[in-house]
């Protein structure tokens, strides 16, 4: 009697540790959830990777650009373009004549600029006919010109007119600017203080895009010279895209707008719950978690 008690009393251990333990089944369901899990993650951040990053299209490569194919154009000026004159020779008293005054730091104090340096100095406002009134010389067509030709064309009135022999003349930009707005770190107007900037010199201006802004259609706006805008949009992933845009190159007046994404977007709304949104993962992974914790309980049940 003794002897069959103990043998019922070691049958019932051994089947409460059997029930304790868990099935192949049960690990085999938590192991498929962990795995449709790590799954979404790492499709996902496959995907963000593709929407963020720069030029996509030479990552490994060499990539040789031609001046001949692409032309670098300079900056033609246009009406209401401010720009300094500065005239220098050997004789600094015969240029003095052709420099308009130097204005001082100090309010009031106005003197001669014959050293040939821009700073301080009052500038030409480009008429809406594209003139300028030029000391001595009288109207010179200015809009449509660059600086280069600008400067040329003065120096050889000046030696053609016997008014200065050896002259030295410097265009520069004065009130040029662009303009940047949407989701950078820097949003605003900024000096064109050269030629040859470009879309990425006028981002890395900007303090480049947000994680939130759009890589992939990037709005320049530019006016033409009917006051009409044209639209260039260009994909910031793409290399190819970004030096064949005729937006390339920055013009006066140009308007870079980065277009948020749908994360960013969707924040205005109430309780935005996007795939891009951390919540939502957190609602995936608890989804998950509840569905495999059902699951094994169903499973130990059946098992019974």
């Amino acid at each position: 009697m003794y002897i069959n008690q103990k043998n019922k009393q070691d049958t019932n251990g051994f089947a409460s540790a059997a029930k304790a333990i868990p099935t192949t089944k049960n690990l085999i369901l938590k192991w498929n959830g962990l795995f449709v899990f790590a799954l979404l993650l790492l499709l996902s951040s496959c995907d963000v990777s593709k929407r963020i990053t720069y030029f996509q299209d030479i990552q490994g490569k060499q990539i040789t650009t031609s001046s001949d194919e692409h032309p670098t154009p300079e900056i033609r000026l246009r009406p209401e373009d401010k720009i300094s004159i500065i005239v220098n020779s050997k004789v600094p008293e015969l240029t003095a004549l052709f420099n308009l005054p130097y204005t001082s730091r100090i309010l009031g104090s106005t003197s001669e600029n014959v050293s040939g340096s821009n700073y301080g100095t009052s500038g030409y406002t480009i008429k809406t006919d594209g003139t300028i009134d030029f000391p001595v010389l009288g109207l010179v067509q200015a809009a449509g010109k660059t600086r280069d030709e600008l400067a040329a064309y003065i120096k050889s009135e000046l030696m053609d007119r016997n008014l200065v022999n050896d002259p030295v003349v410097t265009v520069e930009f004065i009130n040029l600017q662009f303009s940047v707005m949407g989701e950078v770190r820097a949003p605003g107007s900024y000096k064109i203080t050269r030629d040859h900037i470009t879309l990425l010199d006028a981002l890395s201006m900007a303090g480049d895009l947000n994680i939130d802004g759009k890589r992939d259609n990037v709005l320049v706006l530019r006016p033409d010279a009917s006051g009409n805008m044209i639209a260039y949009n260009v994909d910031m992933r793409s290399f190819e895209t970004v030096h064949n845009s005729p937006a390339y190159y920055i013009h006066q007046n140009d308007y870079i707008y980065v277009e948020p994404n749908k994360k960013r977007a969707n924040q205005s709304t109430v309780n935005a719950n996007t795939v891009e949104s951390v919540s939502f993962w957190i609602s995936v992974a608890s989804f998950l978690a509840s569905m495999a914790t059902t699951v094994s309980i169903l499973m130990i049940r059946w098992g019974n």
